[in-house]
Parts: structure tokens; C-alpha cells; sequence
């Protein structure tokens, strides 16, 4: 009862349904999520970070934009098609590659489970798994 100062221990153990809800200031319209003491740069109209275009140019800035963005999307593309060209000439096949991108993704996922149980055998022993690496004759770099 000591927390309850001020309280009558009656209006402490009735239902909350007897009790009208507590009074408030008046009320102003709308909703209000700034305190009244900050700045009018926080209660300022709402303004996007991307920027708008402008009167005039909405147009032809927004399509030569988009031009510009096909034209490196397209060099892009043939600088790709290069390389694709440059690997087949020196050999390798897409089934190799894919192969080998497979193999990558499995040897990814083994290390990672290898470098879960070390953290979770260093908490255990309350050391560091750096501290566990010449245990198992692993190299800090790896």
C-alpha cells in the first residue's frame, strides 16, 4: 500500500468500470506529436527526400534521365557479354561454373556451421574462438 499514496484503498481495489476516466486539459483538434516547446522546423509541412521535379523540366529532365539510365544499363550489358564471350574462349563451360558456384555455396555453409560450434565450445570453456584456432590447427586467417 505504501505505492498507493495519495489513494484511498477503495478506489484501488474497485473495477475500473466504476470509476469515470481521469479528466484531461481541453483537447485540441487533431493529433499533436511534437511537444509544444520544439522548434517550428519540426512542425513544418511534410517534405519528401526525393527531390521533386521541377516546373518545366518534369518532362524532358525525367526522360533524358531515363535515357541516360538505358544507355549505362546497356554498356553494362555488352561489357558483360564480353566477359561471357572471354570465359567461353578461354574454356570454361555454364555447367562448370554453375558446378563450381554449388560447390562454393556447400564449403560456405560447412565453414559456417564449423565457426558455430567453435563460438559456442569457446563460451563453454569462456575463451575466445580466436584462442581455440591453434587447438584445431586452424589458421586465424582462414
Amino acid at each position: 500500500m505504501a505505492g498507493l499514496r495519495g489513494c484511498s484503498s477503495a478506489l484501488a481495489l474497485d473495477p475500473p468500470a466504476l470509476h469515470p476516466p481521469p479528466r484531461r486539459g481541453p483537447r485540441t483538434p487533431g493529433l499533436r506529436r511534437t511537444q509544444p516547446g520544439l522548434s517550428k522546423s519540426c512542425r513544418g509541412t511534410f517534405r519528401s527526400p526525393r527531390p521533386s521535379p521541377k516546373s518545366g523540366q518534369a518532362d524532358g529532365a525525367g526522360e533524358e534521365s531515363l535515357h541516360l539510365d538505358i544507355q549505362k544499363l546497356e554498356q553494362k550489358r555488352d561489357l558483360l557479354d564480353q566477359e561471357i564471350v572471354q570465359l567461353i574462349s578461354e574454356g570454361y563451360s555454364v555447367d562448370e561454373l554453375e558446378d563450381h558456384i554449388s560447390q562454393l555455396h556447400e564449403y560456405n555453409d560447412i565453414k559456417d556451421v564449423g565457426q558455430m560450434l567453435l563460438g559456442k565450445l569457446a563460451v563453454i570453456r569462456g575463451v575466445t574462438t580466436k584462442e581455440l584456432y591453434p587447438e584445431f590447427g586452424l589458421d586465424v586467417n582462414d
